[in-house]
């Protein structure tokens, strides 16, 4: 079965933000450093989401994959950028990892299509 990546992100991204209604203090900081660690430096936004993006496809995280795809996407990827990324983690993760890839391409797809429409 396909995940709505899509409705999944949106969901997530609801349940984050009443988690850290509930639960402040580790949200907050987890959120500091989610800006820190993804803000213009010496890398890229776009590069640090792809990079993101590898570690949660060889980490297997399929939550996390959506949501990195997105952010990568927003943040100016290209379709081939995303897949090269993953290229990367499947050399990191093996087989395991380019079942998650396949999550990843599902979650291109989706989006992609979201902004043309």
């Amino acid at each position: 079965m396909l995940t709505d990546n899509v409705a999944r992100q949106q969901q997530l991204q609801a349940i984050v933000i009443r988690l850290g209604r509930e639960l402040p203090g580790p949200l907050g900081g987890f959120n500091n450093m989610h800006k820190g660690a993804m803000r213009e430096g010496v890398l890229s936004p776009k590069f640090k989401e792809l990079m993101a993006l590898a570690i949660a496809v060889a980490t297997r995280c399929e939550d996390c994959i959506s949501w990195h795809v997105h952010d990568a996407l927003k943040a100016g990827a290209s379709r081939a950028e995303v897949l090269e990324t993953l290229g990367v983690a499947l050399l990191m993760g093996g087989g395991p990892a380019l079942m998650y890839a396949c999550h990843a391409v599902e979650a291109l797809d989706q989006f992609a299509a979201g902004a043309q429409g």
